[in-house]
């Protein structure tokens, strides 16, 4: 009798407990719930940043060259149609994207590849946080790590006589644009680091990612001088939506063709749709 007793309140417990566990998980709280631990995964992966900042140097060198070589010979020529901008100032937001394709691209899906190998992922696998977070997490720190590329290419155009704006809410506006397109870019090459599952094959595939978005896009040419099938290419590819924007934004003298609020439309759709997808493919790094 006693028996019965204490198996009927232990029903009793698991249907209160599930009826608690059933209002705890509200919609609301469940987004709240989720965006707190991709702000973990993004803490967790910037705080790897503080311990080994050489990488940013290195990847700041790129930048460097393309405007102070890149950007000095393509000056003296004229035939490059810049809407009244100096061929500089229209270059100087080309490759600020650039280097947040370069950087995002590259920390992203090969940070994965190493936490594979270490079996760090395997950890991430078994953890009750959503795989949609652990990628929107990576994402997001990419956007903190590609910040300090506008410190370096504002330093470098600022010498350089670049006509920049750097009022508050433009600077605000560069930071926010920066930060979506890095996560968009780490998203990306985290799909591809889930499929490719090699270093040597990622490193590979990262070329191929980075050349044809940066030369399928408006950074250091307008849109119009391309054969139609590349303008078709390039009005889908997101680092044209980035370019535009950064131009609009970060130049004085510099205006946006699709305006600053659509630019970063797509890029945040496009991070919604690439954190569903890697979450989907982020499975498969165990297997």
């Amino acid at each position: 009798m006693k028996h019965l007793e204490i198996d009927a309140r232990l029903k009793d417990w698991d249907s209160f407990s599930g009826s608690r566990r059933w209002r705890r998980r509200s919609p609301w709280q469940a987004i709240a719930e989720f965006l707190n631990k991709t702000l973990v995964i993004t803490e967790l992966e910037v705080r790897k940043l503080r311990h080994d900042p050489t990488d940013l140097i290195v990847r700041a060198v790129q930048p460097v060259l393309w405007l102070l070589i890149f950007g000095q010979v393509f000056t003296r020529i004229r035939g490059i149609p810049t809407n009244g901008l100096p061929y500089l100032d229209f270059m100087a937001a080309g490759i600020l994207a650039q280097s947040v394709l370069f950087v995002s691209i590259f920390s992203g899906g090969m940070s994965l590849i190493w936490e594979r190998d270490l079996g760090l992922a395997q950890k991430f696998l078994v953890s009750p946080t959503p795989r949609a977070s652990i990628v929107l997490g990576k994402g997001l720190a990419s956007g903190v790590r590609c910040l300090s590329q506008v410190f370096v290419i504002y330093t470098l155009s600022f010498v350089l006589g670049v006509q920049l704006n750097f009022g508050a809410i433009a600077m605000l506006g560069v930071l926010l644009i920066v930060f979506l397109g890095a996560a968009c870019f780490s998203i990306f090459s985290i799909i591809v680091a889930c499929i490719v599952k090699s270093r040597e094959g990622f490193n590979g595939m990262g070329q191929l990612m980075t050349m044809p978005l940066f030369f399928a896009s408006n950074a250091i040419y307008p849109i119009e001088i391309m054969p139609p099938w590349l303008q078709v290419i390039s009005h889908i590819n997101p680092l044209t939506y980035e370019v535009d924007a950064l131009r609009g934004v970060m130049l004085s003298n510099g205006t946006s063709l699709y305006g600053y609020g659509f630019d970063a439309f797509i890029l945040l759709s496009v991070l919604i749709v690439l954190t569903f997808v890697g979450g989907r493919l982020y499975r498969k790094v165990g297997i």
